[in-house]
């Protein structure tokens, strides 16, 4: 599990695709891997990967056909920034909210407004997801716990104080590009549990 808050940024360092799965090398800021050991789970923008290899600074991540198709991370070259945060521990203190790191789909990016100190952004995603787009509640953008803003027609728009866009990597976006998303798990389990019902939540 993760917390959605992002601990800083990595850059991939190497790419080699493999049959099958992509090995990905991610390079860590110093003193940012200790404790870690083979097996351990990193999320690096959003999705959950396991710790094959690593040394001082480095570690290497086996990524799978699925993972590759369903995340960004299949598009990632050597020299690009990543989010990243190490799995959490029990104890703790969750500032964001519990993510499992399973990516649910990507959404693009299609503005990008600079009112002072602070960012806005929207997004679109595909249309089966529109009904998990409900107004002041959480998303998981890149790893990163967010709150929703507006919801209009399948857009939604998060806003970015200037810590987070010095902590993560959502400073270097550019409209048109994709981003990975993690649906909060109990929005979706409140509105997939109403559709069953023949029941519709309360619209934005």
């Amino acid at each position: 599990m993760f917390t959605g808050i992002v601990q800083g940024k990595g850059t991939v360092s190497e790419v080699a695709p493999h049959s099958g799965l992509s090995r990905i090398c991610v390079e860590f800021p110093a003193g940012s891997l200790a404790g870690l050991e083979r097996g351990a789970s990193i999320a690096i923008d959003g999705a959950c990967l396991t710790v094959t290899d690593f040394d001082d600074t480095r570690v290497w991540f086996d990524v799978m056909m699925e993972t590759l198709d369903k995340t960004t991370l299949g598009q990632l070259r050597t020299g690009d920034a990543v989010n990243y945060e190490r799995a959490a521990r029990i104890g703790d203190e969750i500032g964001g909210h519990l993510l499992s790191g399973h990516i649910h789909c990507t959404a693009t990016l299609t503005s990008i407004e600079t009112p002072e100190n602070n960012r806005r952004l929207e997004f679109s995603v595909a249309e089966q997801w529109h009904p998990y787009l409900i107004s002041k509640g959480y998303i998981a953008i890149n790893g990163a716990s967010l709150t929703i803003g507006e919801v209009d027609q399948g857009r939604f728009s998060v806003y970015l104080i200037p810590e987070t866009l010095q902590v993560t990597t959502f400073g270097q976006l550019e409209e048109g590009n994709r981003v990975n998303i993690e649906i909060d798990h109990q929005t979706q389990t409140i509105v997939d549990t109403l559709a069953r019902m023949n029941l519709q939540p309360i619209s934005n």
